[in-house]
């Protein structure tokens, strides 16, 4: 397993928006996440709320992971529908959000 933690950025006017869709969120998008090894995963707002800090848990990895939920086509379809609010730094290695370094860890 593996802990992944990643920021998120909504357009300005979209906070309440991002939160319904969340809400309301697919259950055959929660069951790709689930089926591609996402674990524990949440999404946090910050302050100003047009910023998220995300965590999850990847199994096996997050290499793995990514690999899985980019070919599921449940997971393309969100895409597509949260992309109209979204404004995340990708990082083109992953296709994925930017990952923050771990700095630190209680077990």
């Amino acid at each position: 397993m593996e802990r992944v933690a990643f920021l998120l950025g909504i357009t300005s006017g979209n906070e309440s928006e991002y939160k319904r869709r969340h809400d309301e969120i697919w259950p055959d998008m929660l069951d790709a996440l689930r089926k591609a090894g996402a674990r524990n995963y949440s999404i946090f707002f910050d302050t100003n709320g047009t910023r998220q800090f995300a965590y999850l848990e990847a199994e096996p990895d997050f290499k793995t992971f990514v690999e899985r939920i980019s070919a599921d086509p449940v997971n393309g379809r969100w895409q597509e529908y949260m992309k109209d609010i979204m404004d995340v730094t990708i990082d083109t290695a992953t296709g994925w959000p930017l990952r923050l370094e771990e700095a630190f860890h209680m077990g």
